[in-house]
C-alpha cells in the first residue's frame, strides 16, 4: 500500500492535470459500482459479498464476472442474488435476476427492477492501445472493512492470449486444457494490483470513465498462471467488447 501510495504521489508530482482528471472522474464511476452477493433473511450475516459490479445500459443492466455469481440458490430459504451498496455503514441489498451467463469469458449480467442507477458507458476496447494510462474501481476486500470502493490507476502493459500451451504437460490441467480446446481470445494485462474482491470491476479511461474492461482477479489468473509456481502480482481484465455480445443476449 506505501508503495502504491508512493508511485500515486510521484505520478500526481509529474502529471498534476491528470490527477486532477482521475480525481473529477471517480465519484461519477463509484455512483456506478456495486457490489454483487446474496441475501437471506435467516442467515447470519444475511448479505453475503461475492465480489463487484457495474450498472451500464439503462441504468438497470449490471455486469460483473461469471464466478461471482453462485450457479444456484437456497430457494426453500428464500436466498436471492443481488447488488449491495451501502450509505455510510448501513448496507443495502437489491434483488436482481441473473439474464445471461458468459463462462467462456467468465462475465455475467444481471438485471436490476425498479427505478435506474448510474450507468457507466462501455467503449471500444479493440482501440485501446498497449501502454495506455487505466483505472479500475471495486471492492478488493469486500464487506470486511465495510462497503468502501477503492480507485487503482494501472497502465496496459499487454495485450495477450488468456491461455498458451505449456512447456511442460505436467502443468496442465483440465480447465486449461478446456480452454486451449476453445477459440483463444485477448485479455488485458494490466501492471496494477487486484484482489478477488475486485473481481467485476470497471476498467475504465481515467479521463472520461469509458469502460474498456472488467477485472478478473481469480478465473483468468488460474489459467494464464498454471504452470508459475509463485503466482505474480499481474491483474487481468477481459475487454468490454465481451460485454457487448453479453448484453445483446436475452
Amino acid at each position: 500500500m506505501q508503495r502504491l501510495l508512493a508511485g500515486l504521489l510521484a505520478l500526481c508530482v509529474l502529471s498534476p492535470a491528470r490527477c486532477a482528471e482521475l480525481t473529477a472522474v471517480i465519484p461519477a464511476v463509484k455512483r456506478s459500482v456495486v457490489g454483487i452477493g446474496t441475501f437471506e433473511r435467516t442467515r447470519s450475516p444475511s448479505v453475503v459479498f461475492s465480489g463487484t459490479g457495474f450498472v451500464t445500459g439503462d441504468g438497470l443492466s449490471v455486469i460483473t464476472n461469471a464466478h461471482v455469481v453462485p450457479d444456484k440458490v437456497d430457494e426453500a430459504r428464500m436466498e436471492q442474488i443481488g447488488i449491495v451498496t451501502s450509505d455510510g455503514d448501513t448496507v443495502r441489498f437489491r434483488p436482481a435476476q441473473l439474464v445471461a451467463r458468459d463462462n467462456e469469458h467468465d462475465l455475467a449480467h444481471l438485471r436490476l427492477s425498479g427505478p435506474p442507477l448510474p450507468a457507466l458507458k462501455l467503449g471500444d476496447s479493440d482501440s485501446v492501445a498497449e501502454g495506455q494510462g487505466l483505472a479500475f474501481t471495486g471492492y478488493p476486500l469486500g464487506m470486511v472493512l465495510g462497503l468502501h470502493a477503492a480507485t487503482h490507476r494501472a497502465t496496459l502493459a499487454a495485450i495477450t492470449p488468456i491461455v498458451m500451451p505449456s512447456l511442460n504437460s505436467r502443468k496442465l490441467d483440465v480447465r486449461q486444457l478446456v480452454q486451449l480446446q476453445r477459440t483463444s481470445f485477448d485479455i488485458f494485462q494490466l501492471d496494477g494490483t487486484a484482489y478477488p474482491g475486485n473481481s467485476g470491476s470497471p476498467v475504465y479511461d481515467p479521463d472520461s470513465g469509458v469502460v474498456w474492461g472488467v477485472i478478473n482477479a481469480v478465473f483468468v489468473k488460474g489459467l494464464k498462471e498454471t504452470a508459475i509456481s509463485n503466482p505474480s502480482g499481474i491483474t487481468y481484465a477481459v475487454p468490454v467488447k465481451y460485454v457487448k455480445n453479453l448484453m445483446q443476449q436475452k
